[in-house]
Formats: C-alpha cells, sequence, structure tokens
C-alpha cells in the first residue's frame, strides 16, 4: 500500500511539473493557407490564378478577366526556415503591380507568433510599394518582438519572391 501511494504523490507531481512546463508554449500544427484563401482577402470575386512565368502569376474572375497579379515564394524558399519550418508567401498585387497584400501560405509557425506579427503591422510593411520600391524597404524585424526568428523569416521569402519578379518582369 505504501508503495502504491508513493507512486501516486510521485505521478501527480509530474504532471504538475509537466503542466506548469507546458503552460502557455503551443504546440506547432500545419496551418493550410492556399494562395487564393489569401487572393480573396483582396479580391473576393476571384476564381483562379493562372501562371505567367515561373513567378508572376495572374489573378482572374469568374469571366477569366484579369483583376490582379499575384507572387509566390514556394518553391524557392524551401531552404528558408522560420521557428518550426518554411514560411512561404504570397505577395497580391493591383493591376498596376502595386503590393495590396503580403501573406503568408501553409506553415508550421506558432499561431500566437503569427498573429502577433498581425497585430503589429508586419504583413502590411510593404503595401502601397511597387515590386522595385519594395525591394530597396527594409522590414524592421527587430521592431517585431516576440517573433524576430518567424519575422526575420517572412521578410527573406518577401525579398526573394521580390528580387525573382523583379529580374522576371512581366508587362
Amino acid at each position: 500500500m505504501k508503495k502504491i501511494v508513493i507512486l501516486l504523490v510521485l505521478t501527480l507531481s509530474a504532471n504538475i511539473l509537466f503542466a506548469q512546463a507546458s503552460r502557455g508554449k503551443e504546440v506547432p500544427v500545419l496551418k493550410e493557407i492556399s494562395g487564393l484563401q489569401v487572393i480573396k482577402t483582396i479580391y473576393p470575386e476571384a476564381t483562379g490564378v493562372e501562371k505567367i512565368n515561373e513567378v508572376w502569376f495572374r489573378i482572374v474572375d469568374a469571366g477569366k478577366k484579369q483583376i490582379g497579379y499575384a507572387l509566390s515564394s514556394k518553391p524557392f524558399s524551401d531552404d528558408i526556415k522560420g521557428y518550426h519550418n518554411t514560411t512561404p508567401v504570397i505577395i497580391v498585387l493591383d493591376k498596376d503591380k502595386i503590393i495590396r497584400k503580403v501573406g503568408i501560405l501553409s506553415h508550421w509557425e506558432t499561431t500566437s507568433y503569427i498573429s502577433r506579427l498581425d497585430r503589429q503591422t508586419f504583413f502590411n510593411s510593404w503595401n502601397g510599394l511597387t515590386v522595385e520600391s519594395a525591394l530597396k524597404k527594409k522590414a524592421g524585424v527587430d521592431s517585431y518582438t516576440g517573433a524576430t526568428i518567424s519575422a526575420n523569416s517572412l521578410t527573406k521569402n518577401v525579398e526573394l519572391v521580390l528580387k525573382k519578379a523583379n529580374e522576371n518582369k512581366v508587362k
């Protein structure tokens, strides 16, 4: 009986310590986000994307009318890792090639950190800029408290896809 009580006390103590140690820590889970989901936040009428070249995509509506452009860092960014894994981005532009939105695609990053970056307007850093202007802009990654690793990898992804887009311009 004494052994059972000791074992029970040890088990309870271990569970309490484990619960305290893991409090507030989020387990990484794959968050599936398609490019079209991000595009529809800017262009709800979008029904698809058509590849123009290796980087540029045409955003079209149901009548196949072009309504904007998109750039994706996949598959170029497979070596750029965030805290848990890759952090591919999509950049949504209007017909004049002005950036309207930067968004993260499917990723394993901690949701609370990505939400923190969103609240701190990290993803808006490039809005309103052309590809050329955005290439010259440096996002102040250090100013995004608590999610520096994710912010660094996302910035590298944005810079990579902007560089490729600038090298493979469309008319």
